[in-house]
């Protein structure tokens, strides 16, 4: 029996041995396989520069910073005297305008009632000269009357007609007033000047600064009393209620990432996780692109933009803040 149970004692240790070994390759692996791969990113939210289009001095600030402002409260006013000074003469230059147009459109009652009294004294004229001519035409006819008589109150009358038919125009001329196109030209000169009105207007109004959007000011680069010019900068509103998750990952690390897409993105500041949704996948420049070694012959990968937007709102969450993803290898 002695015999027999010695090969048993034998391979005892070699089974030993090799679990042992199987155990340190295990321990090898899981302590050297590759883990999750850590990727930092940042908040990012819409910000807008408010600017003013026109020059003018502040004279008064609505709007500090870390404050809350509400699209199309007022922040800020300006003020440009030149500006309304140019505004008064463009209303001048308008009430000028209308009162040409109400001219030519209109005749002074004198003036009708004098055009009336010239075409009353030619009608007269005319009625004598007619008398006359028939006096010399009679006369003439008896031999009282040489032909050159009655050839001068034929041309005296024909004078008188011509007279009548002269007053007749002007009188029509002064009851229509203006010609068509002289109405037309000042109904021009009237819609030059409204717009000319508008536009100063339009200039006024620029000297009142409107938030463009719902958010926090985040800069404030204007002091009371200081000149500002078109176009500089006064203001910076974040929209803090549309903030998202932005991240830089090389193409290698997009297999399995789509749009649509929710990742669990850890927010350090506030110490939380949330969920978001890939709403972007975008290729950056030929800048942020990942150069590979010749002599190791890998090839150039390049970097693309994945943005997440929170599913749900976060409180606190503000641009600048890290985010955190961990993508597997």
């Amino acid at each position: 029996m002695k015999p027999a149970s010695a090969p048993r004692r034998s391979v005892l240790p070699v089974l030993v041995l090799a679990l042992l070994a199987a155990l340190v390759i295990a321990a090898v692996w899981w302590a050297t396989r590759p883990g999750p791969l850590l990727i930092q990113g940042e908040v990012a939210a819409p910000r807008v520069d408010v600017s003013a289009r026109t020059s003018g001095r502040v004279v008064r600030i609505d709007a500090d910073l870390g404050q809350r402002v509400e699209e199309g409260q007022p922040i800020a006013g300006l003020s440009n005297p030149q500006l309304v000074t140019a505004h008064a003469a463009a209303a001048s230059g308008l009430e000028v305008a209308r009162a040409s147009e109400a001219a030519a459109g209109a005749t002074r009652p004198e003036v009708i009632r004098a055009r009336e009294a010239e075409l009353a004294a030619a009608q007269a004229d005319l009625r004598l000269a007619e008398e006359q001519l028939g006096r010399d035409t009679g006369l003439s006819q008896q031999g009282l009357r040489p032909q050159a008589a009655l050839d001068q109150s034929t041309r005296n009358l024909d004078a008188a007609a011509g007279r009548v038919e002269a007053a007749e125009a002007q009188l029509d001329l002064a009851r229509a007033g203006a010609s068509p196109e002289e109405r037309d030209v000042a109904a021009a000169q009237v819609a030059q000047a409204e717009a000319a009105l508008a536009q100063r207007q339009a200039d006024l109004d620029e000297l009142e600064i409107f938030a463009p959007l719902s958010g926090e000011v985040s800069g404030r680069m204007i002091e009371l009393g200081e000149n500002v010019g078109p176009g500089a900068p006064l203001f910076t509103i974040v929209d803090l209620d549309q903030a998202w998750f932005t991240f830089n990952l090389r193409e290698d690390l997009l297999a399995g990432l789509e749009m649509g897409d929710r990742l669990t993105i850890r927010i350090p500041a506030l110490d939380r996780e949330a969920e978001a949704q890939i709403t972007l996948i975008n290729v950056q420049g030929q800048f942020a692109s990942w150069r590979a070694t010749r002599a190791t012959g890998d090839f150039d990968l390049r970097s693309f933009e994945l943005r997440a937007r929170p599913v749900e709102p976060l409180e606190g969450l503000r641009p600048g803040m890290s985010a955190l993803i961990q993508l597997d290898r």
